[in-house]
């Protein structure tokens, strides 16, 4: 005779191993560790600095 299964339980635990494969999924196109979420905010930051450096300041528009 055979193993008697609780059938709920069997489909919890295939739900959750699907959600966990989604999970990691997810993790694997979105995620992005704190390092490199700080990396490119300080990229941006200096890309900014520099731009404001190099920004030319117009004086008023002089009537000829």
């Amino acid at each position: 005779m055979g193993e008697i299964v609780n059938l709920r339980t069997v489909r919890r635990r295939r739900d959750r191993a699907a959600d966990a494969a989604a999970a990691a999924d997810n993790r694997a196109r979105h995620g992005r560790t704190k390092a490199e979420i700080d990396r490119d905010r300080r990229a941006a930051a200096q890309a900014e600095r520099l731009l404001d450096g190099a920004r030319l300041e117009q004086g008023p528009p002089t009537e000829a």
